[in-house]
Formats: C-alpha cells, sequence, structure tokens
C-alpha cells in the first residue's frame, strides 16, 4: 500500500480523475442501456407483453435503488474516506451486475439491478467528494464538469450500447461487459488516486435507514399517484411517519446523518430546490419527447429514440461548458443561463406541428439538453462548496437524491395530469360508426377525420406538457440566483457534525 501510496502522490489531479469518470459512466450507462434490452429480457424470460408494468420495475428499480442509498452511502463515505466507499461501491455494483446476467427469473433480475444500482448510486456523489479531495477551492468547477460531463455522456450512450450488443449478443452481454470495467477502474483507482482524508465520527445507521425508507414510500407514492388507492395511502402515510421520525432522530443525536446546520445554509437550500425543479422539468422531455414521436408523429421506436439523444447529447456538452464558466465566473449565471436556455428550448419545442423536420428538429432539442448540462456545474459546487469538508459527499448525495425525487415526481404528476388533461381535449370527438347509407369512401373518410382529430388533442397535450417544463424551468431561475458562493462562503468553517468536530484526523484510507 505504501508503494501505491507514493505512485499516486506522483499521479496529477485530472490523470487520478479518469477512472472515477469511468465509474460513473458505466454507473449511469447502465441507467439506460436497459431501455433497449427489456423487450429481450421479457422474450427470454417468457413474460407476456401484458406484464409490462411488472417488467418495467427492471428501469423503476435501478432508480430505486440509485435513490435510497445515497444519504447513508455518502456519509459513510465522509467517515471511512471516499477512495474506499467509492472501490465499494463500484464492487457492489460488479457484483449486481453479475448477478443481472446469472439471473434466471424477471423477480430476480429486478432485485439485482436494486442491489447493483446501490452501488451506482453511489459513485456520482462520491466522485464530487473526490474532486474535492484532488482539487482545492476555487479550482473544482472544471473538474466538477467534466465528472458531469461524463455521467451524462453514459445516459446518452447507454440506448445506443444496448442496442449494439443484442444485435450481436445475448442482452446478457451488457451487464458481462460491465466485470472486466469495473476491475480496471478499481485497480487504476487504487494506483492512480491517493488516499482520502477521513473525517472519524459516529454514523447514524437508523438515520440512514429512515431516510431510505422515506424515499422508498414517497417513489412508490409517485408512482401510483394516476391510480391512487389504498396502497397509494399507505405509501404516503409511510413517508411521512419515516419522515417525522428522521427528523426527530437528528435532533436527538449527536452526530446527525444530515447535520440541521446544513440546512440553514442558504446556497445549499437552494441548491437542492434548483435541482428537484431541474429534475421534474427534464424529465418531462425525457418522457415526452420518443412518446409524441412514437404516437402523433407516427414515427419508429428508433426515430423516437434517436430524437431523444439530440436532446441528451447536448447535456455533456453543457456540462463541460458549464465547468469552464462557473470557473471564471458567479456560478449563478450559467446556473440561470441554463435554465433559461432549457426554457426556450421547451418553449420551441411546442410550437411543432406533425410536419416538423430538420434542422428545427435538432436544434430545438440541443438547446434544451445544452440548458440542463449548463447547470450541473454550478449546483454542485453551490451544494457542497458551502458545508463542510468532512461532509462533502453527504451534501453531495442530498443534492444528487433530491434530483431523482423530481424526475419520479414529475413523471407521476405528468401521467396524472396529462390523462385527465387528453380526457377533457378529446371530450367531443366521437367514435365514427358505420352507416348501412354509407359508400365505403364516406366511411374511409369519417375514421379519417376521427384519428386527425385524436392527433391533433394528442399534439395539443404534448405541446401543453413542453410548455409547463418551460415554466418549470423559469420557476427554477428564483432558487438558482439565491445560489451565492463567494469568498466568504469558500472560507467558511465546518458545519458542525457531531464528534466529528472532536475526532477529525486526516488520516489517509489505506
Amino acid at each position: 500500500m505504501n508503494l501505491l501510496n507514493r505512485i499516486s502522490d506522483r499521479v496529477p489531479p485530472y490523470v487520478a480523475l479518469i477512472p472515477v469518470c469511468v465509474g460513473v459512466f458505466v454507473a449511469a450507462d447502465d441507467q439506460t442501456v436497459i431501455v433497449t434490452v427489456l423487450p429481450q429480457i421479457m422474450l427470454d424470460m417468457e413474460v407476456p407483453i401484458t406484464e409490462i408494468d411488472h417488467a418495467s420495475w427492471a428501469i423503476t428499480g435501478y432508480l430505486l435503488g440509485y435513490l435510497v442509498g445515497m444519504p447513508l452511502i455518502g456519509r459513510v463515505s465522509d467517515v471511512w474516506g471516499h477512495r474506499r466507499l467509492y472501490i465499494l461501491s463500484v464492487l457492489a455494483f460488479m457484483i449486481g451486475s453479475v448477478a443481472v446476467a446469472l439471473t434466471q427469473s424477471l423477480n430476480w433480475m429486478i432485485a439485482a439491478r436494486v442491489f447493483q444500482a446501490i452501488g451506482a448510486g453511489a459513485l456520482v456523489p462520491i466522485a464530487i467528494a473526490i474532486v474535492g479531495d484532488l482539487f482545492p477551492r476555487g479550482k473544482r468547477a472544471l473538474p466538477l464538469g467534466i465528472v458531469g460531463a461524463a455521467a451524462e455522456a453514459g445516459g446518452v450512450i447507454g440506448p445506443l450500447w444496448g442496442g449494439v450488443i443484442i444485435r450481436y449478443l445475448d442482452w446478457r452481454w451488457v451487464f458481462w461487459i460491465n466485470i472486466p470495467l469495473a476491475v480496471l477502474t478499481i485497480a487504476l483507482i487504487l494506483l492512480m488516486l491517493r488516499p482520502s482524508p477521513r473525517f472519524p465520527a459516529s454514523i447514524d445507521v437508523v438515520g440512514g435507514a429512515l431516510v431510505a425508507a422515506a424515499l422508498t414510500c414517497t417513489t412508490l407514492a409517485f408512482s401510483r399517484i394516476g391510480s391512487f388507492d389504498w396502497l397509494g395511502g399507505a405509501f404516503v402515510a409511510g413517508a411521512v411517519l419515516s419522515l417525522f421520525l428522521f427528523i426527530l432522530r437528528q435532533r436527538s443525536v449527536t452526530a446527525p446523518l444530515l447535520p440541521p446546520a446544513m440546512f440553514r445554509v442558504l446556497a445549499f437550500v437552494t441548491a437542492n430546490i434548483t435541482h428537484l425543479l431541474v429534475g421534474a422539468a427534464l424529465i418531462i422531455g425525457m418522457v415526452t419527447v420518443p412518446l409524441m414521436a412514437n404516437t402523433v408523429m407516427g414515427r419508429t421506436p428508433l426515430e423516437g429514440g434517436l430524437w431523444l439523444m439530440r436532446m441528451t447529447a447536448g447535456i455533456p456538452v453543457g456540462a463541460f461548458l458549464g465547468g469552464l464558466m462557473a470557473q471564471r465566473l458567479d456560478l449563478r449565471f450559467p446556473a440561470a443561463a441554463g435554465l433559461v436556455f432549457s426554457a426556450i428550448g421547451y418553449w420551441l419545442v411546442s410550437g411543432w406541428g406533425l410536419d416538423i423536420g430538420e434542422p428545427q428538429l435538432t436544434l430545438h432539442l440541443l438547446v434544451v439538453g445544452f440548458g440542463f448540462g449548463l447547470l450541473i456545474v454550478p449546483i454542485a459546487l453551490a451544494g457542497t462548496e458551502t458545508v463542510g469538508e468532512d461532509i462533502r459527499a453527504t451534501a453531495a448525495s442530498m443534492v444528487t437524491a433530491l434530483r431523482i425525487v423530481g424526475m419520479t415526481f414529475g413523471v407521476a404528476a405528468l401521467t396524472a395530469w396529462g390523462v385527465a388533461r387528453f380526457d377533457v381535449l378529446a371530450s367531443d370527438i366521437r367514435l365514427p360508426l358505420a352507416e348501412a347509407t354509407q359508400t365505403r369512401a364516406e366511411a374511409q373518410a369519417q375514421i379519417d377525420q376521427f384519428t386527425d382529430r385524436v392527433n391533433d388533442a394528442g399534439l395539443t397535450l404534448f405541446q401543453e406538457f413542453f410548455v409547463i417544463a418551460a415554466v418549470v424551468c423559469l420557476i427554477a431561475v428564483i432558487p438558482a440566483v439565491l445560489m451565492i458562493v463567494n469568498k466568504t462562503a469558500a472560507r467558511r468553517p465546518p458545519i458542525p457534525t457531531g464528534d466529528a468536530d472532536v475526532l477529525r484526523d486526516r488520516q489517509g484510507d489505506a
């Protein structure tokens, strides 16, 4: 280990960041790769199309696992060392990948995906904290942009990667390929990344379990918002109870999982609110763009996926440029600019007709994605630079989790409101009934008119979705301009986190 430490001490920080970005990229890739391989999985496991809602838990379960472990694992990494927990998270992701590849049933695969996602979900907040280990304050914006670009690029490449794999190989190879990538990542981290500072403290495992329960119940409640029943009510009650017990515990323990003082820092609070709104606005586009293409536009699923890629391709570009801007400017400028860009892009998309073509299609979607990319670094900086060095990963996990909560709420609210709104738009549309006196041409004309009116109602609904997304982006500008991180904030002492302040010593995680 001493030899490895001597080697890593000589590695330039940007080079040491490479394996961190590789891990983040692969984890993000697995979040979206499932979209293209799920039909093949259903066929292989003989899952009927009528159980698509059950099969979709291969996607939902990953998001759930990605979310629920973040706060606790983030705190553990602050205490035990960021490098150590990053390696353990990659190992968990690798074991989960093996379990998915070996599974023979859908239920076991869903369970394996949840376990895989717990490791994957920890990588982004720990990577953000590792940037703080490698770079001094004031020099972290660009490397954060690189990490953000890697994460978003993985999400963009995922569906294409899955399509290539199932074209030439079995779907299980999507997960088998993760193994050598994970081993390579761990080896490079041990070789290139110096041991992280550690801040010994008690870990509030009970608090972590309560916040995980609250996040799980909230996610499940959102998933049932369109057909709210007694089970949905039970999830809401569970979320409220878990949150209440969590707050009580945080006020009573000496080393809380989320120190209450964090929530008295304006930049941290507004970064979380901004990310919550960004998650809701982003998911509207990610769901609506391919859905609109495949329905009222009459395009193939492949074309719908390529439309979405036009939007998501702009995100890593924006993330990198956002890092450059945040390095030189007040971070509120790229944050507000990104939200305005995305709002303008959504407004342009809301004006699409059924005959939309190039170059408008690509340009409008790129503007949306580019705007969301600009936000990544400012939000990460506001969420981590104004808290103590000993809780960077904890703060980063909170900020990251709020975006996923926003996405979950956004898609649930979109579904519930969309169904009700379409009923209103289509209320005066009547199914054409054939009459004995009608000619074939007249009957066909009636059917065509009916189809056109349904498509018009659907197009209007999708246009309204994009207007709503634009409005959410503009609302998010308000908390974004309050994310004040200045030299005074950068020098502020660490927020007290209980016995971490007594026991703090910067020993490396061997």
